[in-house]
């Protein structure tokens, strides 16, 4: 594991126990030394390191990459050159032509690359495809999500708060893959965007953690509101910020002619809601789930880990990954342009069918 801070201490590493003697936990890498030391002792890691290069020589199989946006690439890189099978922590590159560089490289050396998020494989998303594949929604023809990380500085976050403000990063990258990776697994490809965006703050001052005191300059728009077409037909809108709090519902809504959906994103326990047409009430549906709450990224590195030993292509593919990239840059353009603008790149999708059984 290149990378042991918030994300890997909060959603990873609590977790991996689900994954049994399936894998070793061989090393972790930090540029903290004590964060290194004590996440290995915390964790059973057989190693730890502050150089990350370090682990890349060593005996072992595959990398979790969960390193801050700016050097995800440069990682990957390293990693699957010197052999590794890679999972990557979102975004896979900061741009298209890199994403497909590491796709190209891993399948020349016959490597697995599973890039996050995992969200197609969270319990409510499968969920939802089941309704679309039985078809009680009906036709569907609408959708609408949206992703707030809330306003800064964030409680609790002990992290460098730097990256998610840099010009490469903002809550687009950050947090909009999750509503477009969901929606382009349940319906198809982006094949039009329209986007606007706006910087709210110029910076802001964490009130506690390592940063506490100091300014933090906001150098991307925090405030993104985009309309995206499917391959399906499917179109809606996407609110992602980093300067509101809360909504009334969950982040994703499915609206077809016969029902509504509506599930969140970002806790698997909570229920999938479903409203049928006619009906007054919303009815709850629970889906199984292995975390007790919050976002389960540790699906993504299950999957991984299953498609390294029986060479099967993952779900969480990098053509995926870089076809939400693509969304991601086509949104920008259309944002400074004030036209819509179309993504040029696609990805192997299937519309949600029924189960044979």
């Amino acid at each position: 594991m290149i990378g042991v801070g918030d994300v890997a201490q909060r959603d990873y590493l609590p977790e991996i126990h689900r994954l049994g003697d399936r894998i070793r936990l061989v090393a972790v890498s930090s540029r903290n030394q004590d964060r290194a030391r004590s996440v290995a002792d915390t964790f059973a890691a057989e190693r730890w390191t502050t150089q990350w290069r370090e682990v890349l020589a060593q005996d072992v199989d595959a990398v979790l990459n969960l390193t801050p946006i700016a050097v995800h690439a440069d990682i990957a890189r390293a990693a699957l050159e010197a052999g590794k099978h890679v999972y990557s922590e979102k975004p896979l590159a900061l741009d298209v032509a890199t994403g497909r560089e590491l796709a190209e490289l891993a399948a020349a050396r016959e490597l697995t690359v599973v890039a996050a998020p995992s969200i197609a494989l969270f319990p409510q998303v499968q969920a939802a495809a089941s309704l679309l594949a039985t078809g009680r929604l009906g036709p569907v023809h609408c959708f609408r999500a949206h992703a707030y990380a809330g306003t800064p500085p964030w409680d609790g976050y002990d992290g460098d708060p730097h990256p998610f403000f840099a010009d490469y990063g903002g809550p687009l990258r950050d947090m909009g893959v999750y509503p477009l990776h969901t929606i382009t697994a349940l319906f198809g490809p982006v094949t039009a965007v329209t986007a606007i965006s706006r910087r709210t703050r110029d910076s802001f001052v964490p009130t506690d953690g390592p940063f506490a005191g100091r300014a933090v300059p906001v150098d991307s728009d925090d405030d993104w509101n985009l309309i995206v077409r499917t391959a399906s037909g499917a179109s809606g809108p996407i609110q992602v910020n980093f300067c509101a709090r809360e909504a009334a519902g969950p982040e994703f809504e499915i609206q077809g002619e016969q029902g509504t959906a509506a599930l969140s994103l970002l806790d698997v326990a909570q229920p999938l809601r479903v409203l049928a047409a006619g009906a007054e009430d919303w009815v709850d549906e629970p889906v199984p789930h292995e975390r007790a709450e919050g976002p389960d990224h540790l699906l993504g590195v299950q999957e991984f880990v299953q498609c390294i030993a029986s060479g099967a292509a993952p779900v969480l593919s990098a053509e995926h990954a870089i076809h939400v990239l693509d969304v991601l840059d086509t949104a920008e353009e259309s944002s400074r342009t004030g036209r819509v603008a179309v993504p040029t790149t696609t990805f192997d999708w299937r519309p949600p069918r029924p189960t044979k059984g």
